[in-house]
């Protein structure tokens, strides 16, 4: 009995969409045993996660080291290679235990500071208001009652709050040292898998093409390649970049606070330095609690710091961060903020992080599926229009090539022998 093709291939599409429909059902009244399910896998595979980020930040500099010593030790590619990986590790592991080693000191000498610098500023304070209401009995009266009702609900907070709590602190406290540990070996797991991704990276990326190019047809195989070659290049570029532009800042930052003597130079520009990441809000973040810093150390070294950051990310914006990053991402202002408010608040800290090419990355595939779209329709003047109108010095994506055409075969062609294995195609 011969199968229509057509009545099978609708057959199969409507028991595919009765299977995803009851795949969705499933996933959205079991939503929370998915979401339980979802964390415990990635609390077992977070050392892999570890391990896979920190081999993708370091492969730059892996590659550049094998570049290097590939010079030196020709046709020698496994001596190469490791010690392409090792220098790459020991200059990564130098550079973060120094980075510790300055601030840790620098973090407890300015919370010892502040520790007694600060009742002293609120006696102080407490002092000079009382001098000041001493001709205004009716505020020193309330000033008096309020001071008398805040120490109240203090004494009240100590003895009927804290005490009862404490046990249920130290519990709290055991967590967190627990889970502190966990998230150490964690780390420790990710570094030495990250040594593994590193040996095996060309191997993975060649059976990562294998698998893609198994699993989907030829040309949109190819157009996957083609986008994750383009993230790749987004967020490696950007990332990057990034890091190497608030190395610049951190140590512009260091130089300044050292010769102007401030107290905590080190952890100031280390704080500059690792929000200035952040793309858009970073300078904002670093330079608040630097400032509260420095206002209870010396409040003239805070103005010093203020017009000093100000300078700074004006250079940084217009002429480092430009020199270094360039338009990686081709991103308007106004996408970039939104990428960073949406993803930031969907992920915290590590979304404003990732927000900016993980935004450019969907934009570029919206971007080719409306060009792609729009020549299907015969609307390409349309995007000529745009990219003149708004984006002069790019150029659109090109159109897909046609398939050659299909010519029936000849009678010589038909009556040929098949190619064996072996012979020259």
């Amino acid at each position: 009995m011969k199968i229509n093709r057509k009545y099978l291939r609708i057959g199969l599409t409507g028991i595919a969409i009765v299977i995803v429909g009851l795949l969705c059902f499933f996933l959205l009244f079991r939503i929370q045993a998915v979401s339980a399910a979802c964390k415990e896998i990635r609390k077992i595979l977070s050392p892999f996660l570890y391990g896979a980020v920190i081999a993708y930040l370091l492969t730059p500099l892996c590659n550049r080291m094998e570049r290097l010593f590939g010079k030196v030790f020709r046709r020698k590619s496994g001596l190469v290679s490791g010690l392409s990986i090792t220098f790459t590790m020991l200059l990564s592991m130098t550079v973060i235990g120094v980075l510790f080693m300055l601030v840790i000191p620098q973090v407890q000498n300015s919370v010892i500071h502040i520790a007694d610098v600060v009742p002293g500023q609120l006696s102080a304070a407490n002092t000079r208001l009382q001098h000041f209401l001493e001709s205004q009995p009716e505020l020193l009266r309330y000033w008096n009652n309020a001071y008398a009702s805040l120490s109240d609900q203090i004494d009240h907070w100590l003895k009927g709050e804290l005490l009862p709590s404490v046990g249920s602190l130290i519990g709290d406290v055991g967590s967190r040292v627990a889970a502190f540990f966990g998230l150490l070996k964690n780390l420790f797991l990710g570094i030495l898998i990250s040594v593994y991704f590193l040996a095996s990276r060309r191997q993975f990326a060649t059976q990562a093409r294998m698998l893609l190019y198994g699993i989907f047809p030829g040309r949109c195989a190819s157009l996957i390649e083609e986008e994750v070659h383009y993230a790749d290049r987004m967020f490696n570029g950007f990332l990057v970049g990034k890091l190497l532009d608030s190395a610049i800042i951190g140590v512009i930052c260091f130089v300044f606070t050292a010769l102007m003597r401030f107290d905590s130079a080190v952890l100031i520009s280390v704080i500059v330095g690792v929000t200035n990441i952040i793309p858009f809000f970073g300078p904002i973040i670093g330079a608040v609690p630097c400032l509260l810093l420095l206002i209870l150390q010396n409040p003239l070294h805070a103005l010093y710091f203020l017009i000093f950051v100000i300078i700074l990310q004006q250079l940084d914006g217009n002429v480092i961060g430009p020199r270094i990053l360039g338009n990686t991402t081709g991103l308007s202002s106004f996408w970039v903020l939104f990428a960073i408010l949406v993803f930031g608040g969907l992920w915290g800290i590590f979304g404003m992080v990732i927000g900016v090419p993980l935004f450019a990355v969907i934009y570029d595939i919206i971007r080719k599926l409306t060009f792609r779209g729009l020549r299907s329709h015969d609307r390409e003047e349309m995007i000529g229009s745009y990219q003149s109108a708004f984006h002069p010095e790019e150029t659109p994506p090109p159109a897909p090539e046609p398939p050659a055409p299909q010519h029936p075969p000849t009678a010589a062609q038909e009556t040929a022998a098949p190619p064996q294995e072996g012979d020259a195609v």
